[in-house]
């Protein structure tokens, strides 16, 4: 057998736990499919004395982790510290100058500065890689860039952050408030202490640029994504949804052609006759168009040790084997730069939630600013007074320009029937 991969680890958290525990567990099959071993040689973490339930002795331990790119027995280098900037940015540039190969789990430096490191990648001869970033263990990245290669993909679009879908998936079983299932879910570990990233759609965000641009062959264009999450749905808003035959997810959808890309994190009401309906929990999920495979569903586990530490090392064996390739499919150079689309033109039906005082004329109002917005109502539901007076109004519209339904609630902005923000929630077409 070869001689073998030879690693430098950099981040002893939870995942880069998992990678050294499967390469342990799975030491033989993994030596059996990659055509030879690999083994750490190096580690880098915080906290040294820290107890991690694995034995570190064996490894040199390296302070600085940007070190780990100058370790003479490392062939390849693997960053799982996080952070779209700062050290593993710095590690990363550094591994890829002393051409060695790199792999890592780290979404937002991939969203931010995955060009610049493909470009650098493909100079030095060796691979980046990043399969874990997007979708933990769903081998989407993978489907995307080589399964799919041969297709022209229209729409890549999905479930992308599970801590997203627990809370939704948990107010839609047990019609709790957001608040509620938010505190529960950082309780169990589904969400952080500062859950931000997650429930405002930032972590979904830096998951579709970099699923864009790999089915597209776009250049990323973070800058260009707009993201809202969930922190402002009800569960009347769940419940609402699932009177009219639709399931409430946050989706990330992408297109590109002549009107330019689309990149959009944003709440959906998903019908019940799609798959994504049906995916719960926090549990990930991507489907992808192609023009002659059709429709692709990609789904399974998207976080946690186990299915992020299996696709690091899937991505590891890849480079035992000396498969490198374009980190998005296609060389850098030929990455086009695409301007932004103009969302207003984007056609589809809406749901949009008021809350309202109770009293006369308040459903004319908003009939009225619909109206002259050119906006056409297909059912409008008000649901019981509340005890502080107000009540909830929710409209389905027919198909329009989002700008018309923007133009509307602009119209209504500052009037004295609304007590609260609408919600305002696209309709995924099936």
């Amino acid at each position: 057998m070869a001689e073998a991969l030879r690693v430098a680890l950099a981040g002893l958290g939870t995942v880069g736990g998992g990678v050294i525990r499967l390469l342990d567990a799975n030491a033989e099959l993994i030596s059996r499919r990659a055509g030879r071993p690999i083994e750490v040689v190096a580690v880098s973490a915080r906290d040294r004395t820290k107890d991690r339930g694995i034995d570190l002795s064996r490894f040199d331990w390296v302070d600085d982790p940007v070190e780990l790119a100058r370790h003479a027995k490392a062939d390849v280098v693997v960053e799982l510290v996080g952070g779209s900037d700062g050290p593993a940015l710095a590690l990363a540039r550094a591994a890829l100058g002393a051409n060695k190969s790199f792999v890592t789990a780290n979404k937002a430096m991939i969203a931010h500065h995955g060009l610049e490191l493909a470009q650098a990648a493909e100079d030095a001869a060796v691979a980046l890689k990043f399969e874990a970033a997007v979708a933990g263990g769903v081998p989407v990245i993978k489907g995307l860039r080589e399964g799919a290669a041969a297709n022209e993909i229209a729409r890549v679009y999905g479930i992308l952050n599970g801590t997203c879908n627990f809370i939704l998936s948990k107010m839609e079983a047990e019609g709790r408030d957001f608040a509620e299932i938010l505190a529960e879910a950082q309780a169990l570990g589904y969400a952080e202490a500062d859950p931000t990233f997650d429930i405002d759609g930032i972590d979904a965000a830096h998951k579709l640029s970099i699923l864009a641009s790999i089915a597209f062959g776009t250049q990323p264009a973070f800058g260009d994504l707009k993201a809202s999450g969930i922190r402002h749905i009800l569960a009347a808003d769940i419940a609402e949804a699932a009177t009219l035959g639709y399931r409430v997810r946050l989706l990330g959808i992408a297109d590109a052609g002549s009107h330019g890309l689309f990149q959009r994190v944003h709440a959906h009401l998903v019908p019940l006759g799609h798959p994504l309906a049906h995916v719960t929990g926090s549990t990930n999920a991507v489907v992808a168009e192609g023009n002659f495979v059709g429709r692709l569903l990609f789904q399974g586990a998207g976080a946690g040790d186990g299915p992020t530490a299996s696709a690091v090392v899937a991505d590891l064996i890849d480079i035992a084997r000396g498969e490198f390739g374009p980190p998005y499919a296609m060389p850098a150079a030929a990455l086009v730069s695409q301007p932004a689309a103009d969302s207003g033109e984007r056609r589809g039906r809406s749901y949009v939630r008021f809350t309202v005082a109770d009293r006369v004329g308040v459903l004319a109002e908003i009939a009225a600013a619909m109206r002259d917005a050119g906006v056409s109502i297909e059912s409008l539901i008000q649901r019981g007074v509340s005890p502080d007076g107000s009540a909830l109004v929710a409209i389905v519209t027919h198909e329009a320009p989002e700008r018309s339904i923007a133009q509307a609630l602009e119209k209504l902005r500052g009037s004295q029937s609304l007590t609260g923000e609408p919600m305002w929630m696209h309709i995924l077409d099936a």
